[in-house]
């Protein structure tokens, strides 16, 4: 019968102190029981955003979702030009005209993050769109 080590526990208290500070060096923003409204860790900050108000438009919720992204980014010491990537969600592939035509002309030229594009219906009635952003932002 072939004997096989057991794997070494990893125990928090044997770790070096480089270690244990990359792992403490989470934040939390606007924390909840659910979620956070944002994450930062590494140098990256990760959130997602909806509409304030799923009653606008499409194109009103894009271009307030627009608005609350860079206040956010704003909140994790980040901003426009420093999105690394973007995935939207649009429960109506007919709303992805308008969204590329305003998504245009809110990215800074020549800092387009890397995008994907999911047609998915959303949890909430109403809402017209969901970004889930990552951004690079200041340590």
């Amino acid at each position: 019968m072939v004997q096989v080590e057991p794997l070494p526990v990893l125990y928090i208290d044997k770790l070096s102190d480089y270690e244990r500070g990359r792992m403490n060096g989470i934040v939390r923003h606007g924390v909840t029981a659910r979620w956070s409204d944002a994450v930062v860790h590494g140098g990256v900050g990760y959130f997602v955003e909806v509409p304030d108000d799923p009653g606008l438009d499409s194109e009103g919720q894009f271009q307030q979702v627009f608005q609350q992204v860079e206040k956010r980014l704003e909140q994790i010491g980040s901003d426009m030009q420093h999105l690394l990537q973007v995935l939207v969600y649009l429960p109506d592939p007919s709303d992805l005209a308008c969204f590329n035509q305003l998504w245009d002309v809110w990215i800074p030229s020549g800092h387009a993050p890397s995008r994907a594009c999911i047609h998915v219906p959303l949890a909430t009635a109403g809402y017209r769109v969901e970004l889930i952003i990552t951004a690079a932002c200041a340590v």
